[in-house]
This record gives C-alpha cells, sequence and structure tokens, in this order.
C-alpha cells in the first residue's frame, strides 16, 4: 500500500511507528487484493488538537476515515479503526451481492419445487383485557380501533363479559357470556 502524507506530521518514536506500521499492514492486507492500493493522509493540527483524514478508493468507492484526538498516534488510529470499518461493510456487502445473485449476470436457475407445508402449528394465544369501565354494544362499535377487529368490554346492561367482532363484510357480531 502506498501511503502519501500531506500536513506536518513529526517523526514517531519507534514504538508508535511500530503500532502504525502494524494498523497499516492490515488495512493493506484488506484493500490490495487488486493491485496496490493508495492512501491519502492529511494531518492537520489546531491549537492543541490533531485532525487526520485518510482517503482511500476502493471499487471506485472513495472511504474517508477521520479521527481526532490530543496526541497524534492516537488521532491516526482512530482515523484507521473508522477506514477499517468503512472497508468491511464494503467488503461484506460486495461478498453478500455476489453469493445471493445480486450482480449484473444472473444464470437462469430451474424453479424450485415448493417447501412442504408443517402439519401441525403451534398454537398461538391471543391475551385480551377488558376495559376498564362498563359500556353499551353501541360504544364498543365506536370504540374498535382500525388495527384490531374485535373489542372485549364488560356489558352496561348485563354486567356479563361480550366481546364484539368486525366481519370483513363491515357488519358486526356480538358475543355475550
Amino acid at each position: 500500500m502506498k501511503i502519501a502524507y500531506t500536513g506536518k506530521l513529526e517523526k514517531l518514536d519507534p514504538v508508535s511507528q511500530k503500532k502504525l506500521d502494524a494498523r497499516i499492514a492490515k488495512l493493506s492486507k484488506m484493500l490490495d487484493g487488486r493491485g496496490e492500493k493508495e492512501a491519502h493522509v492529511i494531518f492537520t493540527r489546531q491549537r492543541h488538537l490533531h485532525q487526520a483524514e485518510i482517503t482511500v478508493n476502493y471499487y471506485d468507492h472513495p472511504l474517508v476515515g477521520a479521527g481526532d484526538a490530543t496526541e497524534k498516534l492516537p488521532a491516526l488510529l482512530a482515523a484507521f479503526d473508522k477506514l477499517e470499518k468503512q472497508v468491511v461493510k464494503h467488503r461484506t456487502k460486495w461478498r453478500d451481492a455476489k453469493r445471493n445473485g445480486g450482480g449484473a449476470l444472473k444464470r437462469a436457475e430451474p424453479a424450485a419445487a415448493p417447501a412442504p407445508v408443517e402439519e401441525a402449528e403451534e398454537t398461538r394465544i391471543n391475551r385480551v383485557r377488558l376495559r376498564k369501565r362498563p359500556m353499551s354494544a353501541e360504544e364498543a362499535m365506536l370504540e374498535i380501533s382500525t388495527k384490531k377487529n374485535y373489542i372485549a368490554f364488560q356489558d352496561a346492561d348485563s354486567g356479563g363479559v361480550s366481546i364484539l367482532i368486525r366481519r370483513p363484510d363491515g357488519h358486526f357480531d356480538l358475543v355475550e357470556a
């Protein structure tokens, strides 16, 4: 990987340079699939804040990682972290598109046989809570929401539990207990 530096980057101590070289090697291993890539590192300093910005072209996508910190090395490492996340994201997106047939050329595949339907499905229980106050059937008709087609309520006339159900044709069924 070729790296071009812009800005005032002072020499790093040997331990910091070794960490930076390890990160560069890791990133270049991820990027250099077909030929050697170029990375452009822009390093700026404003008062006591160091800012690093790394730009790489990856499959015609400009990837930019930016980081800032009070020291040089943490700013560079933060920028490399963000750039690595972007590379991983684009690699997985590219890989999944190729594996799922999302590319430009799709192969003609024979139609798959429909999956067999499971014979026994689990029974599902929906819990319905009663309204706090008793109401009449007419009030219950007004209370039915557009999301649910039923309402359980305490009938004001009889004091028992009633269920009002909206049928698909728009009419209502009243179940009294």
